[in-house]
């Protein structure tokens, strides 16, 4: 099974990368059917999901996200692109902030 790992510090606090989690989760949920389980704490959040050959998890905290994911056979034949639309879509989100 194929793995990915990303990391990205920013300096948002946690409340404001929280928001832009969860709006990541819904699009990711809508646009791929994903499942998504948002569970919100005090000073970690983790995003829990699965589906269309991936899960994983995102953590969430106020200096740092890091997402981990397995990725099934199929789209492990796909690592790379998605790897990179997902590199993508966090610089996107730490710089709409």
């Amino acid at each position: 099974m194929s793995q990915i790992l990303i990391e990205r510090q920013h300096a948002l606090g946690l409340p404001v990368v929280r928001q832009h989690a969860q709006t990541w989760a819904s699009k990711a949920s809508d646009k791929f059917g994903v499942q998504c389980r948002y569970e919100a704490g005090d000073q970690q959040d983790v995003l829990h999901f699965e589906g269309n050959g991936i899960e994983g998890q995102l953590h969430v905290t106020e200096t740092q996200l890091r997402l981990q994911a397995q990725l099934g056979f199929l789209a492990a034949m796909f690592q790379d692109q998605i790897e990179a639309k997902l590199n993508a879509q966090f610089d996107e989100m730490l710089q709409a902030a």
